[in-house]
């Protein structure tokens, strides 16, 4: 089950359709998968409002995990402020971990913000709620995806 689930994260076909929270349209415009590669994507929100975030790539260990940063971003890839919150910290240090259960797939997430202040750091443990809640959205929209597509 699992190497299904770890190809809808480094696949770009299959992580443009389940990746965001619902009702977004999610683009993906460069996507590199290997050590230090990039993916810069857009996301776009129901009311047309439009986000760029970038990702670089540090670890991939084919099935079993994945290590990457996270950056708010402008349309060439420039690191920005997230649109949303000024304090936000800059980038995310991003790591999955994929297992099998009883022929489930555990995945596991760990997020750190990387040399935040302390006013990023304040607002990064703030914002975990609302975090937690956008990606429990959007691995209900994984689990449906996951649903729909074969083993190969």
């Amino acid at each position: 089950m699992f190497p299904k689930t770890f190809k809808a994260f480094t696949e770009s076909e299959h992580l443009q359709n389940w990746w965001d929270p619902k009702g977004w349209a999610f683009d993906i415009s460069k996507f590199k998968l290997r050590k230090e590669g990039v993916s810069h994507s857009s996301q776009t929100s129901p009311d047309v409002y439009v986000m760029w975030v970038k990702f670089v790539y540090h670890e991939i260990n084919a099935s079993d995990k994945l290590v990457y940063t996270s950056f708010f971003s402008d349309e060439m890839g420039n690191i920005v402020r997230a649109p949303f919150n000024d304090t936000r910290p800059l980038e995310t240090l991003n790591t999955f971990t994929f297992t099998e259960h009883e022929g489930k797939t555990i995945l596991t997430m760990i997020g750190a913000p990387v040399s935040p202040t302390d006013e990023e750091m304040k607002t990064y443990e703030e914002s975990q709620e609302m975090v937690q809640e956008g990606f429990s959205g959007t691995f209900v929209q994984l689990a449906d995806y996951l649903s729909t597509i074969s083993y190969d």
